[in-house]
């Protein structure tokens, strides 16, 4: 009987033991990379009328230490179109990406653009939703 305990409690140990070396190490944090940080990461447009392109500029700041490039900003379709900062973002300045959607489809959507930069977080998806309501919008109604 004594064998048995000792076997499970054998056993329990380098169940322990491998669960604890199986843990992945953290990734170090680069302090001298950029640090990419938006206003916001979603817009939501409201009810906006069919056929009247609707924009807006996401405003990204550089809060790290050397500068930030935006490599790419890709829409997930073609009806959205996307701009950017081309030039370096030095440290503390800010850039932007401009989204414009279509509206050509009357009823709801939401399309995203991923941008891809050197910064911490080299991959960031912003939103855009909204409405599409066909004929023309009253404004008191869309935000």
């Amino acid at each position: 009987m004594k064998k048995l305990i000792i076997t499970a409690f054998v056993a329990v140990g380098v169940v322990f033991l491998t669960n604890s070396q199986t843990v992945a190490p953290q990734k170090p944090v680069d302090k001298n990379i950029p640090v990419i940080n938006f206003d916001k990461e979603t817009h939501d447009f409201g009810n906006i009328p069919q056929g009247v392109p609707a924009s807006y500029t996401f405003i990204v700041t550089n809060t790290g230490k050397t500068p930030l490039i935006i490599t790419n900003a890709a829409a997930s379709c073609g009806c959205t179109t996307p701009e950017w900062t081309k030039e370096p973002i030095k440290p503390g300045a800010k850039g932007f990406i401009k989204a414009t959607y279509n509206a050509a489809t009357p009823g709801p959507f939401m399309k995203t653009v991923t941008v891809t930069s050197n910064a911490s977080r080299d991959v960031v998806t912003l939103t855009l939703k909204g409405d599409v309501k066909p004929g023309a919008v009253d404004p008191a109604q869309s935000n």
